[in-house]
């Protein structure tokens, strides 16, 4: 199954805790990568995020943290900037190593707080050990809630014209990946090979009706997520890719950037493989990153597990 490690150039690691139900999923470069930030959602939590602005001067990122806890868990990024600069990374300042890592959050309380710079660290180890493809219920994903199902992390890549783009996703939305009245996921158009159940969306679908979580999980929202590709990007063209990667977002969860909703995409370019060599590829990979992102959230909805004091089903608990 395709994956954001599909992306040369990037590695992912996650740190979960299975007791307290949260986690932390960290993208690390392999050398200071262009990157920019759209946030779409009325209650976002971010770090960093201004640095990336187009008209703002600062270096590569060197990791991108996705991760639980509500404004405690951007600590995360605390614990990869410890972990990076004791590898040597980051930008030198005088005898110090600054490392870049931006975050942002999903709230996904429901107990006892971790020590989320001690899991910022180990998602980092993580990422430099054995690849790891798993999806659904692990990372920042493990208790992530989409509406009546429960979310988690997916990821998803395609290839687009000389190189690759992929998208992972922590899916925890206020609204639903699924029509009203079935299994049948709203990024059903998008689906490669069977990857979210292969099954369709019948005329009688109902994607009309609105559904959401609150109430039931009122304040326990936001969709995070990271587009990567390898073709070279410079920050103004990344910033583009990320707020047209948001459309994956609206394609795959309805509805989607609500006010209670912290919505925001980071996009990241590697740079190893040649810039879109014309606007009709660069309008190609963001029609790529679009689907990929949608595939993503379908994916780590249908990928996602059981785990005891869940509040929603999983897919497949539902639907079998």
């Amino acid at each position: 199954m395709s994956h954001i490690l599909d992306v040369p150039g990037l590695r992912l690691g996650h740190a979960s805790d299975a007791a307290r139900r949260t986690g932390v999923t960290t993208a690390v470069f392999d050398q200071p990568a262009t990157a920019a930030v759209a946030v779409h959602g009325g209650a976002p939590g971010t770090r960093e995020t201004d640095a990336l602005d187009p008209a703002r001067l600062g270096p590569g990122v060197d990791a991108i943290v996705l991760t639980g806890g509500s404004a405690f868990g951007l600590a995360a990024a605390d614990g990869a900037m410890l972990a990076l600069a004791e590898m040597g990374r980051g930008f030198a300042v005088r005898e110090h190593r600054v490392p870049i890592v931006p975050a942002a959050v999903i709230f996904d309380l429901s107990g006892e707080r971790p020590d989320y710079r001690t899991l910022g660290e180990a998602s980092v180890a993580a990422a430099f050990a054995a690849p790891d493809r798993t999806l659904g219920t692990i990372g920042a994903g493990i208790n992530a809630m989409t509406a009546g199902l429960k979310g988690g992390f997916g990821a998803a890549s395609a290839r687009v014209g000389g190189g690759t783009v992929a998208a992972c996703v922590v899916a925890n939305a206020v609204g639903s990946a699924v029509a009203a009245d079935g299994p049948w996921f709203r990024a059903a158009p998008f689906e490669v090979d069977g990857e979210f159940g292969g099954l369709g969306a019948p005329r009688e679908a109902d994607f009309a009706t609105v559904t959401t979580k609150l109430g039931a999980a009122m304040r326990t929202n936001t969709t995070i997520a990271l587009v990567a590709t390898d073709l070279a990007l410079t920050r103004g063209e990344a910033h583009r890719l990320a707020v047209a990667a948001h459309d994956g977002i609206a394609l795959a969860v309805w509805p989607a950037h609500t006010i209670m909703d912290g919505d925001t995409v980071f996009a990241a370019s590697t740079g190893r493989a040649p810039a879109p060599a014309s606007l009709a590829e660069t309008v190609a990979l963001h029609a790529a990153a679009t689907r990929c992102l949608a595939r993503a959230i379908a994916i780590a909805v249908h990928a996602a597990s059981p785990r005891p004091g869940d509040r929603f089903p999983t897919w497949r608990e539902r639907f079998g």
